[in-house]
């Protein structure tokens, strides 16, 4: 199947601010300052730009490489770089499949909290609220509706569905940011907020959970490991410099990352939740945070909407990503038409998202396992693979349009050595400390 008629990126601005969108999703705006609270602050977002450094950019790099070079979605991408690999294309899609399950799902809870922001109908007791819309019919049509929309921006193609909505919604997002810095800067535990923020505990450095949660955290900000900037990459023409995209891609990434802590550290001191943090992220940002709002009145009311209005966005946009590895890989494999394939797989994708509608533990086992480990472990193998086995051919398209060979050296150089063994150690972590005590609540709590 031609290029054309897969679709191709109308410009590549239109590409940056797909693939930025693609990568920057709850994990940035929420997740990232929660796991900074978890790591002593400033402490954690130091080892944090180490490991975007080391350890994103050259994964995003390849994944930006692969695509580019051989044109085509995870599947046939693997496949072409040698026919063994093409499981590992299977895998990409198959998580994105599942994490795109659970995700519309969250996605869904923020649809659900901006509409009654806006209209005035959060109520004080936000906890008993937020089971209500969790779990049960609500959060089914939440999560159904979402789905629905991402369904029909990927229905509408690479130029007309997925970069014509990111040159709108990417800019919006920045702005609201950039307006809930400036309100949250006026708010009295604004100081406090910037110094455990800002302020580095360095002896937080040396602690294996910083070190990790740093490290998985930058990897989970970026979106790797399940082929997404593969397929976005894929719609690639020319000869424009690859490393210059993934610097973009990852630098507007990890300012988004950064502006969302300028604005969450002094919400949680204002309202004095770093209790409720310290003890859940989707609690705190469902229930504490509401519940602060709701103390504001008026103004509270209309903060917390464009407060949830940023973070749809950014779900929307992740959301958008992920059914694109899926839609790609059928169009690729089997010539399925765009709207047939977009529809197929997102009635699947939504039927398949139920448990986790049905039951916020699915939801924390599914984040751990999928969104985690799986993640983790397809990065490494791009690493493995870019690294050791297809290094020529990935220098040779490296240099289309770039033209440092000491830094072409170095990147192979990360991904034989560094990135390998810092997913490694990661993955032990994130199995040991996530996913077995997620599946402990799930499985233990239903048997």
């Amino acid at each position: 199947m031609s290029a054309v008629s897969r679709g191709t990126w109308k410009s590549n601005t239109g590409f940056i601010l797909a693939a930025v969108g693609g990568a920057v999703g709850l994990g940035n705006l929420w997740g990232f300052s929660y796991s900074a609270s978890q790591g002593g602050g400033a402490a954690f977002v130091v080892l944090y730009l180490f490991f975007v450094l080391s350890v994103g950019l050259p994964v995003l790099t390849a994944e930006l490489v692969i695509g580019r070079h051989t044109g085509q979605s995870p599947i046939r991408a693997m496949g072409a770089i040698a026919s063994r690999w093409k499981w590992l294309g299977v895998v990409f899609v198959a998580v994105g499949f599942g994490i795109l399950s659970f995700y519309s799902v969250i996605m869904g809870w923020t649809g659900r909290m901006l509409l009654d922001f806006a209209l005035g109908w959060v109520p004080s007791d936000t906890g008993t609220y937020f089971g209500q819309i969790s779990e049960g019919g609500d959060a089914v049509f939440a999560h159904a509706l979402g789905m629905i929309l991402t369904i029909l921006i990927i229905a509408g193609g690479v130029q007309h569905g997925i970069e014509r909505v990111a040159v709108v919604l990417m800019p919006v997002l920045f702005l609201l940011l950039i307006g809930l810095a400036i309100w949250a800067a006026t708010l009295s535990g604004a100081g406090a907020g910037y110094g455990f923020y800002l302020k580095p505990d360095f002896s937080a450095v040396f602690r294996q959970p910083t070190v990790t949660g740093a490290a998985g955290q930058a990897f989970f900000s970026l979106s790797l490991g399940m082929g997404a900037m593969i397929t976005y990459a894929s719609y690639l023409g020319g000869k424009g410099s690859i490393p210059g995209k993934a610097v973009a891609i990852a630098g507007a990434d990890t300012l988004v990352a950064f502006v969302g802590g300028m604005v969450t550290f002094p919400i949680i001191f204002h309202f004095d939740l770093l209790a409720d943090v310290n003890e859940s992220t989707i609690g705190a940002l469902f229930i504490a945070v509401p519940r602060g709002f709701l103390e504001m009145s008026f103004a509270g009311r209309l903060v917390g909407t464009f407060f949830f209005l940023a973070l749809y966005i950014a779900a929307i946009t992740s959301a958008i990503s992920l059914l694109e590895v899926c839609t790609s890989a059928f169009i690729d494999s089997l010539g399925w038409e765009r709207k047939k394939t977009a529809w197929i797989l997102g009635i699947l994708i939504a039927i398949a998202g139920m448990p986790s509608a049905l039951s916020t533990e699915w939801v924390g086992f599914l984040f751990a396992l999928l969104g985690q480990v799986f993640l983790i472990f397809g990065g490494l193998m791009l690493a493995l693979i870019t690294g050791y086995f297809w290094s020529g051919t990935a220098l040779e398209e490296l240099r289309r349009g770039f033209d440092s060979a000491a830094l072409a050296t170095l990147w192979i150089w990360l991904l034989r050595t560094v990135v390998p063994l810092a997913l490694l150690v990661v993955l032990y972590f994130s199995i040991s400390q996530t996913v077995i005590p997620a599946a402990k609540a799930l499985f233990g709590a239903s048997s």
